[in-house]
């Protein structure tokens, strides 16, 4: 037979089983998922004035070399902001197909389940 002392230790080695399940069952959310969307964030905004500084530089320096007025750099400024605005859109839709198939693997894991 049982005695109580083995009862109430079997009691508390399923307490600590039951509380290993749980911690399993739900992850603590990551310090570094909180800053992911301020991240993605910055990321757009750099391609946007890496693009503007790109065709500055080209365009000053085109007109420096051939003594022109700043034709070439507002030229170059343009073309810049609308390559810029191109990696950007490229991002945007590359996190949003990320974020899509995600969304996906989770309906069938569901499905699944």
């Amino acid at each position: 037979m049982i005695d109580d002392d083995q009862k109430q230790r079997m009691a508390q080695l399923e307490e600590k089983l039951a509380a290993a399940r749980r911690a399993q069952e739900e992850p603590e959310p990551r310090a570094d998922e909180h800053y992911s969307l301020a991240n993605q964030a910055w990321r757009m905004v750099t391609e946007l004035v890496a693009g503007l500084v790109i065709g500055f530089g080209i365009g000053y320096g085109l007109d420096v070399l051939f003594g022109t007025t700043p034709i070439f750099m507002v030229l170059f400024i343009l073309l810049g902001l609308a390559a810029g605005v191109n990696v950007m859109l490229r991002s945007a839709r590359e996190i949003q197909d990320k974020q899509m198939a995600k969304a996906q693997d989770r309906a069938d894991a569901d499905k699944d389940a």
